[in-house]
Formats: C-alpha cells, structure tokens, sequence
C-alpha cells in the first residue's frame, strides 16, 4: 500500500476493486480546509473514466505490472496464444485485449502484453502491419479525380480502401489503429 501523494500520472491502481491507471492526478490546497488530490483514472477493462478525490494520506494499493513483447502464434477460439521470446512460454490471452486491432495480427508477429499477477490485463498490437492484397477489384479507367480509392482484401479476409494503382499481389501497410493505408510496400 502506499500514500496517495505516491502516486503518478502513468501508474495502476486497484481502485474500488476494479485496475484503473492514472490519467491526471493533481494536488489542490483549498484556502479553507486541508489539502487533497483529485485524479482522472481509467478503468483498464471498460475504458470508462472515473473521477476520484483522495485525502493526502489516503492509502491505495498501486499494482506492479509487467509489461513484455511476445510473439503471437495463432487463434485458439476466444483466445490468441502467444510465446515469450525468451523462456518459450506460452499463453492464451483473450481476443477482447486486443480490440478492433486483433484483425490485423499474423502468426509471428510481434505483440506487447501487460500482465498484472500472472493474469493478462492489456495487449497491443504494432502500430503499423505489412499485409499482402490478395484481391483488388481492376482499376477504371478515366476514374482519376484526385485520391480516388477503390476496395481491396487483404490476406487476413479484411476490407479495405487503397488508391487505383495499388493491384493484386502488392504488399501494403495499414494503421492497426484506425484500418487505414498508409503506404504500398516494395
């Protein structure tokens, strides 16, 4: 346990029994009354944003966290399995973790997974995927007005929108976060 004037923007926190990490956490010293913190944390699993006031000698419990990069293997119903690079094991981590970004991994790419007491609590996949088109429709021609795009399918089944002159076979990088193109790859 520690004091709540410990405590860091950036750290997790077991609050309310649920794992939150601090967002902003400022000290205030009221000109009537004693002094307190008023934090922004936000809940690990839900995302939602809980404000809180803490008295300066108000004790919480700050978590240690693990965080460490593994290579994803493959899917195993709800879950993705992942290997650490060093000792070789292996682990199943729920699809949830991953978000909207869980579309994009591919067997032996690289992933970053927080664990909190053996128990998996956030996973990240690279910001940035090289993945092959494996159909895009042809081209039309006189269809040329400035970044026109046309639907494309990636070699993971997933849609999405490239340039004309980007064909089948080319290899492409997409933004894990958002499902943009970003660039063709040579």
């Amino acid at each position: 346990m520690a004091k709540a004037s410990e405590i860091k923007v950036g750290n997790i926190l077991r609050y309310n029994n649920e794992l939150v990490t601090v967002t902003e956490f400022i000290h205030r010293t009221p000109g009537k009354g004693g002094a307190f913190y008023l934090g922004k944390f936000r809940n690990i699993k839900t995302g939602k944003i809980v404000e809180a006031r803490l008295g300066t000698d108000e004790q919480v419990e700050i978590c240690r966290v693990e965080t460490n990069d593994y290579q994803y293997l493959y899917e195993d119903g709800d879950y993705f399995v992942i290997m650490d690079n060093d000792t070789f094991d292996q682990f199943n981590i729920p699809k949830a973790l991953f978000g909207p970004a869980a579309k994009y991994l591919k067997e032996g790419m690289s992933v970053v997974v927080s664990f909190e007491s053996e128990e998996p609590i956030m996973a990240q996949t690279p910001n940035f995927v090289e993945l092959e088109i494996t159909y895009a429709e042809p081209a039309v021609k006189g269809d040329t007005s400035s970044g026109a795009l046309k639907y494309a399918t990636l070699e993971n089944g997933v849609e999405v929108k490239v340039p004309l002159f980007v064909n089948q076979g080319d290899k492409v990088k997409i933004d894990t976060r958002t499902g943009e193109y970003i660039e063709r790859v040579k």
